[in-house]
């Protein structure tokens, strides 16, 4: 395994980005959430142009996460205008979890944090999304808080907000 982690640095990267997203998306929040709210949520939050908007319009990098040339993961982090670093997305295709590779990319997550002169991350997870909390409690964030979010189109996000002390 040869993983590698790339700040995405062109629209073709992110275009193939927004692709692995959706795939990512529809075989992670299947009985979880609504094929509905899956649609949804990729399209207002994945998909190319509302990357492109993240990045442009809230100071939001991109990361690619390789195995060899294999593109398998992403995240994306924004520094806050305090002492936080939010980690807004982090996912891996289904093939690649239990490799040690959500590790890496949270490792860099926070080696980014730090090199921003941020004190923690924080992100939000689906309630729901057991694995996923489950990874985020090893690797040592807590439970902050909990938050209700309407996203509009008749759907909410039902989150746990987690931080991890840098």
């Amino acid at each position: 395994m040869n993983v590698t982690i790339e700040k995405v640095m062109n629209e073709n990267e992110l275009r193939d980005i927004a692709e692995l997203a959706s795939l990512i998306w529809h075989e992670c929040f299947v009985g979880i959430i609504t094929a509905e709210q899956i649609d949804y949520m990729v399209e207002r939050f994945q998909s190319f142009p509302a990357m492109q908007a993240q990045i442009r319009e809230q100071s939001y990098s991109y990361f690619a996460v390789r195995d060899g040339a294999d593109l398998c993961g992403y995240f994306a982090v924004k520094p806050e205008d305090d002492d936080r670093f939010f980690l807004s997305k982090l996912y891996l295709r289904s093939d690649k979890r239990g490799l040690g590779i959500a590790r890496k990319m949270l490792d860099r997550v926070f080696a980014e944090a730090r090199s921003a002169g941020k004190k923690s991350v924080y992100l939000t997870v689906n309630k729901h999304n057991d694995h996923a909390v489950d990874v985020y409690k090893r690797v040592g964030f807590t439970v902050a808080d909990t938050a209700v979010t309407d996203i509009g189109g008749g759907f909410v996000m039902d989150d746990y907000i987690m931080s991890y002390i840098l």
